[in-house]
């Protein structure tokens, strides 16, 4: 078994296309097949089941992919730590980001690692904050910005900023141009709810909201995201309560509405592994926390 046939596998297993795959580690397709095969007969395990229109991972591909990654990733790190170690400067930064960062705190943060790092490459990366999390522990990401976590194991988390839920409205709806808008006010409208595998904080507090105030009945579209949620406001079928980051999305027709006796703030931060050299320098982890103190 060879480091290099690990790092083929990775990314066969990510791409599930062996073509893709060779473009990806820039070797052709033909010495890319047969080092995953001599892989596999080293193991004495089939890692792939492959035919003429995809590839997939076996039960023991998907084991064997998991601590690749890990294995990979603490390589990296390891070489991270020998550097800076040796007084060696960094030479990436991989972030990785939720949708609502993208439109506030990351552009302002890229902007100011850029002027303080300029040789340094910089990859970023979206996700979900489980996603983020699960690749800052395997050392595949330096940084994450995402939703508030604890402070578990390696896993550090700094809190930058809240945003408020709103109700999302369609431009032709009474509500839009309404000076003051109660809960009582969605007695008369479709509601548009999250409804998501694990319940999350922001789908309970709503249920009992709707729960307290006998609005469960008017509950007549569900989704498990916010993109589908204001894409559904927008087409008119209702309304419904939305981070405010929704109001800076082009091309819809949605107005966002403070709802009296509704208060719910969500908060967004920075989280990073304690025992990454890359982010637990303390002049990358203060130009994050600046950028709460700066209102972004």
């Amino acid at each position: 078994m060879e480091l290099r046939q690990l790092s083929y596998f990775v990314a066969v297993a990510e791409e599930l296309h062996f073509g893709r795959a060779a473009m990806r580690v820039n070797i052709a397709q033909p010495a890319l097949s047969t080092q995953v095969q001599a892989l596999e007969k080293g193991l004495g395990v089939q890692l792939l089941t492959r035919s003429t229109r995809k590839v997939e991972l076996t039960r023991a591909g998907e084991v064997f992919y998991d601590r690749c990654v890990r294995m990979l990733g603490e390589l990296d790190l390891s070489a991270e730590m020998a550097r800076a170690a040796g007084g060696g400067t960094m030479r990436e930064i991989r972030i990785g980001t939720i949708y609502p960062a993208t439109t506030g705190v990351l552009p302002a943060f890229l902007a100011r690692i850029g002027r303080k790092f300029p040789d340094i490459r910089l990859h970023v990366s979206n996700g979900s904050t489980s996603e983020i999390i699960r690749q800052l522990e395997c050392s595949k990401l330096n940084l994450g910005f995402i939703r508030p976590v604890e402070n578990i194991g390696s896993l550090r988390f700094f809190s930058i900023a809240h945003e408020r839920y709103l109700l999302a409205v369609p431009m032709g709806n009474s509500l839009a141009s309404k000076h003051e808008v109660t809960i009582e006010d969605l007695r008369a409208e479709k509601i548009i709810a999250f409804k998501r595998q694990n319940l999350s904080y922001t789908e309970r507090y709503f249920a009992e909201t709707f729960e307290e105030h006998g609005l469960n009945d008017n509950v007549a579209y569900t989704c498990d995201d916010t993109f589908s949620l204001i894409s559904l406001v927008s087409s008119g079928l209702g309304v419904g309560f939305a981070p405010e980051w929704t109001g800076d999305l082009p091309g819809r027709d949605v107005v966002l509405k403070k709802v009296t006796g509704v208060d719910l703030k969500i908060g967004l931060g920075v989280a990073w592994s304690k025992d990454d050299p890359t982010a637990a320098r303390d002049d990358i982890i203060d130009i994050a926390k600046t950028l709460g103190r700066s209102g972004r």
